[in-house]
């Protein structure tokens, strides 16, 4: 599952990604509204926790546009203002949940789980390209009905360019969504990794799925035999 934290309190916004990641998630966390309601409107989020007060762009007008937009993931907002008209805005606004500062972590856990029981987007957990299939909930994944034996990165990997399949995604973003850390020039992490997954995804089949763009990142889709 992938979560956004949209949180500009820097302690806040790194205690959440830490703790929503070792429950299991895939966290990205930004710190501005604006950037974030773009990475929300054109990402595959399961869910999304957003604070209310953030530069750039408050949380209400957030949710707002993601709903205009036709955006449905879940979004649990989290504020330290507590007044019944703030959580009435809120909830109008089109968020899921509320949540008033200061909360402890099980019961911020729970809402995003409960969140995620009742969202129509649960369902979407098989994923699937020409002869590949990738299950989330079994951690399975087939090609050509053959099992791929894969570590949790090179999972987490394929799942990120499935969900995202068509899109280039940088070896910054992959970097972030993958690893959770700044992309540094100097690792080639991501290299590694996709050569490793290339290796059990393309090599033993004819037709490739996994594409490197170069200078600009790596792309998981469908091509016909000369490459287009």
């Amino acid at each position: 599952m992938y979560l956004l934290v949209v949180e500009d309190e820097q302690k806040l916004g790194d205690y959440l990604r830490k703790g929503l990641s070792e429950s299991g998630f895939n966290v990205n966390l930004e710190r501005d509204g604006a950037v974030g309601f773009e990475m929300a409107r054109s990402g595959n989020y399961d869910a999304i926790v957003l604070d209310v007060m953030l530069p750039g762009m408050g949380g209400f007008d957030f949710v707002r546009g993601l709903r205009r937009a036709g955006v449905r993931v879940p979004v649990l907002m989290l504020t330290a203002r507590d007044a019944v008209e703030d959580r009435v805005q809120g909830l109008e606004s089109g968020a899921d949940d509320y949540l008033a500062k200061p909360f402890s972590f099980s019961e911020l856990l729970a809402r995003v789980r409960a969140l995620l029981r009742r969202s129509p987007l649960q369902d979407a957990t098989r994923y699937a390209l020409a002869d590949l299939q990738l299950d989330q909930t079994m951690r399975r994944v087939q090609r050509g009905g053959r099992r791929l034996d894969l570590t949790a990165k090179e999972f987490a990997l394929l799942s990120l360019l499935l969900r995202r399949q068509g899109q280039i995604l940088s070896r910054a973003v992959l970097a972030d969504q993958v690893w959770g850390m700044s992309f540094d020039s100097e690792t080639n992490v991501v290299e590694v990794t996709v050569r490793r997954l290339r290796a059990k995804l393309d090599d033993p089949f004819e037709v490739k799925l996994l594409h490197t763009v170069r200078g600009m990142g790596y792309v998981l889709e469908c091509r016909d035999p000369a490459g287009r």
